[in-house]
């Protein structure tokens, strides 16, 4: 699975042009959760192409555009559509079975 670094000045046009399903994950360095989270995601047997992280701290208006109220947050986005958020544990069924459901509700515009 591919991992990218996005920011506030390279996630729109990446996530725009990405193929496929991305799975948007905004982190911290100081969150004790976002550590586990980035080191267990990429080895999940998980239904995207990619992860892309985002850093909470350095890029405060994808924070408020995607409207992150708490970290690790997760989002779904496939062919340059956003299918919104993912509220699951870090738990490959839960992440699996909330990426469906997911991907069940009508696609939006990017935040």
């Amino acid at each position: 699975m591919e991992q990218i670094e996005l920011n506030d000045s390279t996630a729109d046009r990446y996530l725009l042009d990405a193929p496929g399903l991305s799975l948007v994950v905004f982190h911290s360095r100081t969150c004790g959760n976002c550590r586990v989270a980035r080191e267990q995601l990429p080895q999940l047997e998980l239904p995207v192409e990619r992860l892309c992280w985002v850093d909470a701290g350095d890029n405060r208006g994808l924070v408020e555009r995607y409207e992150v109220f708490h970290l690790p947050a997760m989002f779904v986005t496939r062919d340059g559509a956003f299918f919104g958020p993912v509220q699951a544990t870090l738990a490959e069924w839960d992440l699996r079975q909330q990426i469906g459901l997911a991907l069940d509700s009508y696609p939006a515009e990017l935040p």
